[in-house]
């Protein structure tokens, strides 16, 4: 017998007894279905057993460990539906791409026809395993097992990822017959995914999926055609580069190519900067550019050089500072916490903005806010602006694209930029990379540069942040007249070298030391890529430092 410590509670169990065993006494307890455990402070699947005395600690579908375990065992479920309906290279074949809204796209590459009747069959298989409940099973193979395991089963990206990977060993989960390399946990049999729908779409399927909020229910997939655009236009550019795995990306590490790549990516992201400027100018009427888009996607940075590529065309961009418009501090919303919830657009004086906006395309002389962040109050301090005839106001903001935030601006007047660091580079087919742990990496380094903010903390705030973005910027990110992606093909390997020690700092016995484990596990996949080569006006710039821009 070993004693288990739970809430506090020592009891007596078996050596042996299953997590998933334990779990099952107190699930009664939880509205949310339990999907890992840790024990001790380390993450252990349900299928795992007691060996030895410990503290044992629960985690839902709510928790963002939990959910992302669902996550990853629905997309192996699929693909195994996928492998069982349509054949075994028909699953190899197949790539989980990115994300739009609640949906995951894997491509599938002719090898499936795209139908209501395909996404079916495949649904009525993954519900025949789930009423099977049949088991994931997971086997340690020694590196060059799995490596020959792999070659085997023509799957080249899984090869070449294991190539640079410095464990003897590697863990590779099977579900009746079906062998696959997954980065993280996996539930303990397929009777855990209940929710979920197939969806036909492009060249492909969206597997729509439930949130973290709402774990047992599945929204109707919402299309956003621009941001899928923008997305398969980031993932062509990968392929023409061969960089689509971070396999690749070691390869071109090793090759010492780095030095091209980067200058490759930097044009095209000033070719893509110079087409929107010009698109701006060529629109008869344009005044005022609104840029928008989540945190850590390079706002600044990209204003500065859209700046620059206007200056180049005759005109001479201005810029405003939308947070100059915050309402005294005693007047900003508070959120269900009893904080300041400066991400609403009620913490913004809309009216004022907008007045003042009129006057200025009146050509009026107005006399412009600052806002003193340490008061908590609207100054002015002389700061008079009046619009000549090439001038074009620049205003970046989270609530740009909302049309309530310039609802008196005339819409030929305004030019509304989506921005975001959409990462389309994947660990390996199978296996996504999720943009928002570009944005995190990124934050997380700026934040320590920048501000004195530790990585602990920076993961304290993520969630709240996140929530900001899901109310008030990805709503509106189909109203933009462009979309910009501001990630590159190799920054996560030049972030690693600055966020990895950050990630060391969080304490064991921290919240915060699960998501970090997690993602010093997920950098240990890239090569580190050096920062010298950087140019002085890349958006990476803005994080790592060194910026042109003072950012």
């Amino acid at each position: 017998m070993v004693t288990v410590t739970i809430r506090g509670e020592r009891k007596q169990v078996p050596r042996g007894t299953t997590y998933e065993s334990i779990v099952s006494e107190y699930q009664k307890e939880y509205d949310d279905t339990i999907a890992v455990v840790a024990v001790n402070g380390k993450i252990r699947e349900l299928f795992k057993k007691v060996t030895r005395d410990c503290r044992v600690e629960f985690f839902t579908l709510r928790d963002d460990v939990g959910h992302k375990t669902y996550v990853r065992t629905a997309t192996m479920l699929f693909l195994k539906g996928i492998h069982d309906v349509f054949g075994a290279e028909a699953a190899r074949k197949s790539c989980v791409e990115f994300t739009i809204g609640r949906g995951i796209y894997v491509n599938t590459f002719g090898e499936v026809p795209v139908s209501e009747k395909s996404a079916e069959r495949i649904k009525e298989r993954m519900a025949q395993l789930s009423e099977e409940k049949a088991p994931f099973m997971k086997h340690s193979y020694p590196i060059d097992d799995a490596v020959a395991l792999f070659q085997k089963m023509g799957m080249e990206d899984k090869v070449r990822l294991f190539h640079y990977r410095m464990s003897s060993s590697v863990n590779i989960y099977q579900i009746d017959g079906y062998c696959d390399y997954y980065y993280g946990y996996m539930l303990p049999n397929a009777g855990y995914v209940k929710w979920y729908e197939v969806v036909p779409y492009k060249n492909g399927f969206m597997l729509v999926l439930p949130t973290k909020a709402n774990p047992t229910q599945v929204e109707p997939f919402a299309e956003s055609k621009k941001l899928f655009e923008t997305m398969e236009s980031a993932m062509e550019w990968g392929r023409t580069a061969g960089i689509e795995t971070v396999g690749d990306l070691n390869d071109q590490i090793c090759n010492g190519s780095m030095s091209d790549l980067i200058l490759v990516q930097e044009a095209e992201q000033e070719r893509k900067i110079g087409e929107i400027a010009r698109d701006i100018v060529d629109r008869e009427g344009v005044k005022f550019v609104m840029i928008a888009g989540p945190s850590s996607s390079g706002k600044t940075s990209f204003s500065h050089r859209l700046s620059i590529q206007l200056r180049t065309l005759g005109k001479i961009p201005r810029t405003i500072a939308l947070d100059n418009y915050f309402v005294n501090r005693e007047l900003t919303p508070r959120d269900e916490n009893g904080d300041y919830n400066f991400e609403c657009l009620e913490a913004i004086d809309v009216k004022l903005f907008n007045e003042n906006m009129v006057s200025l395309l009146a050509g009026e002389r107005v006399e412009l806010p600052v806002f003193n962040f340490k008061t908590g109050q609207r100054e002015y301090r002389g700061d008079f602006m009046q619009l000549g005839a090439n001038d074009i106001l620049v205003l970046e903001g989270i609530h740009g694209l909302n049309e309530k935030m310039s609802y008196a601006l005339p819409e030929e007047s305004k030019y509304k930029i989506y921005i975001s660091a959409l990462t389309t580079l994947n660990v390996d087919g199978h296996n996504r990379i999720p943009t928002t742990d570009g944005r995190l990496l990124r934050r997380m380094v700026r934040d320590a540069r920048t501000r004195g903010a530790s990585a602990q903390r920076t993961i304290q705030m993520w969630r709240s942040v996140r929530r900001g973005e899901e109310e008030n910027i990805f709503p509106f990110q189909e109203e933009a007249d462009a979309m910009f992606n501001s990630a590159l093909i190799y920054e996560l390997a030049m972030l690693k070298t600055f966020a990895e020690p950050l990630l060391f700092q969080i304490p064991r016995e921290a919240p915060e030391y699960y998501e970090a484990k997690r993602l010093l596990k997920f950098l240990d996949y890239f090569l580190s890529v050096p920062s010298e080569s950087l140019p002085n006006n890349s958006i990476c710039r803005e994080f790592v430092g060194g910026s042109c821009f003072n950012v």
